[in-house]
């Protein structure tokens, strides 16, 4: 059963490194990252499972102690899921790299210094809403106290400079986002309009509802710690318990 879960957001100019000289504009969100990841610690759970963002090709599921790195992206850093140590999900490393969603995430757990309980990692691509309900109802039966780190932006249309441009319906559509993430509000997550995400590049869309699905019966509350959309993109950083 779901006994936690934080919501982060997946950029990888979350990583210092890879912000240089712009890293001070996502401290807080950095920090609020942190405090969710600690909500995951405090409810002990059996098996932490990170879901985020990926190619179809990036799906996954990627063990405990698979790599990632921020090459990609003009920095020499590596890191592993969960740290160095292969968890029991499998008894060998994948030989894939981790997606940048999985990489940023890996990041954060390596930053908290997470240990508390095994890790796997899974990739979603633009799966039917239907489809991510059925996969997070999976993964909250894979053991007794299943913990989410669900990794994802919401729209990139917020500025005339974000990526996806300007886009009025943005404001709102994140607004509610925010709203159905501090509210814990599962129905909320499983009705998202798939189509208006796609339209707003909203990263997130298929992870927050692997999130609702996992989250169905299991009665959790919410905190919203983190809404803002400093490069016209928004990014959201919630913790249910």
């Amino acid at each position: 059963m779901l006994v936690a879960a934080a919501v982060c957001p997946c950029p990888p100019v979350l990583v210092p490194d890879v912000a240089a000289g712009a890293a001070p504009e996502l401290d807080a969100a950095r920090a609020a990252s942190k405090d969710a990841l600690g909500v995951l610690a405090a409810s002990r759970p059996d098996l932490l499972v990170v879901v985020g963002p990926a190619e179809q090709s990036g799906r996954g599921p990627y063990p405990q102690g698979t790599r990632g790195s921020f090459r990609g992206f003009g920095v020499d850093l590596d890191v592993r899921l969960g740290g160095d140590k292969p968890g029991p999900v499998a008894a060998e490393r994948s030989e894939r790299e981790l997606p940048p969603s999985l990489a940023v995430a890996a990041w954060l757990l390596e930053r908290t210094g997470w240990s508390d309980a095994p890790v796997e990692g899974l990739g979603v691509e633009l799966l039917e809403a239907e489809r991510c309900i059925q996969v997070g109802g999976e993964i909250g039966g894979r053991a007794k106290r299943v913990a989410l780190l669900v990794m994802g932006d919401a729209s990139a249309c917020r500025t005339l400079k974000a990526p996806g441009y300007l886009d009025e319906r943005a404001a709102g559509f994140d607004a509610e986002i925010a709203r159905a993430l501090g509210a814990a509000d599962v129905a909320a997550l499983k009705a998202l309009d798939t189509e208006l995400a796609h339209e707003l590049k909203v990263s997130g869309r298929a992870p927050w509802q692997v999130l609702a699905g996992a989250a169905e019966g299991a009665g959790l509350g919410g905190a919203l710690l983190y809404d803002d959309a400093p490069y016209g993109v928004g990014y959201l950083v919630a913790a249910w318990s």
